[in-house]
């Protein structure tokens, strides 16, 4: 196991080519765009075989986080190094130009449902932009049964039993395992979640991909084999103000598989914790996150990594800052 001090490790984004995917991260993303096609996603911090983030600054710039895991991870996940094999979060932005299938995720109650080496997913959005016209579907609304679901699907009036949320700015909403839930006319959101890659779809708005010409696949019977029908937590979360000085401190987000808090301001305050790991997304503004010494900057839209061993670090905003700051619960 190698003794290298660690230090505060910025990703560089995986871009996804998605059929409801649009330009929009383009603003939000130093990075440039893949051309000429929709990407819906870009993944920030990813541990998963096929897709593993790169750091992108440092003595370790070019590692990828599976990788630092497999050799730091006692330094890396401090007190919670046991714990996990992998990075358990996946963290994106989704940029939702056009709706999202109609969803729902598995939970780890549901094992059958899951592959090997697979989690339940829960997952929470940030709502970065929103256009006009915008649509958050989360849960199912009251009284809605499997039979009114199924029902909807051949004459698409599904919309009609979800819970809808006019998106703005600064919206916070919680979709745990379980939950019916889409997206899409013009939203982009930053995505928390359980480092899980299980889909299943109810519905796809008779969309065609263009790069096959055909629709995508649904998978109506796992879907309904894992809806949380008495499901009542998910959908739009009003913050919880923590602190208002020296900046405001929001908590959004705390179940078992993450905490997400936010802070607001223009004033240095405190990011990281003692031996344990935090991340950073910087949703708006910049600033300089300083640690033993040194100063790293960080931008609008970047996702930086604090290792357990860094312990607490100051961020010294560079005028107005929305940074989100995410706990792996114990």
């Amino acid at each position: 196991m190698s003794s290298m001090p660690l230090y505060p490790m910025r990703f560089e984004p995986i871009y996804q080519y998605r059929l409801w995917g649009g330009r929009h991260l383009s603003s939000l993303l130093s990075t440039p765009l893949p051309q000429n096609e929709p990407i819906g996603e870009a993944w920030m911090l990813s541990d998963r075989d096929d897709r593993q983030s790169q750091v992108a600054n440092g003595p370790l710039k070019g590692q990828t986080i599976g990788a630092l895991m497999q050799r730091f991870r006692d330094q890396l996940m401090g007190r919670q190094a046991s714990r996990f094999r992998r990075f358990p979060l996946l963290l994106k932005f989704l940029d939702a130009c056009e709706m999202l299938s109609v969803q729902v995720h598995p939970s780890d109650a549901h094992p059958e449902l899951l592959p090997p080496d697979e989690s339940g997913k829960t997952e929470a959005w940030v709502v970065v932009e929103a256009e006009k016209g915008s649509r958050i579907y989360a849960g199912l609304q009251p009284g809605t049964t499997a039979a009114d679901l199924r029902h909807s699907l051949p004459n698409g009036t599904i919309a009609d039993y979800l819970h809808c949320v006019l998106p703005m700015p600064g919206d916070a909403v919680f979709i745990p395992a379980g939950t019916v839930h889409t997206l899409g006319g013009g939203v982009v959101v930053f995505e928390v979640q359980q480092n899980s890659d299980v889909t299943f779809r109810l519905y796809d708005w008779n969309h065609l991909d263009a790069k096959t010409g055909q629709p995508r696949p649904l998978q109506v019977d796992q879907a309904f084999a894992c809806i949380d029908f008495d499901g009542g937590s998910s959908g739009l979360v009003a913050p919880f103000v923590q602190t208002a000085m020296p900046v405001e401190r929001e908590r959004l987000f705390d179940c078992e598989a993450f905490r997400l808090f936010r802070f607001i301001g223009q004033a240095p305050f405190t990011v990281g914790a003692i031996a344990e790991p935090r991340v950073m997304v910087c949703v708006d503004g910049s600033g300089q996150v300083e640690h033993d010494r040194d100063s790293y900057a960080v931008g609008k839209g970047e996702v930086w990594l604090l290792p357990a061993e860094a312990g607490v670090c100051g961020f010294r905003p560079s005028g107005e800052v929305t940074l989100l700051e995410i706990a792996i619960p114990e």
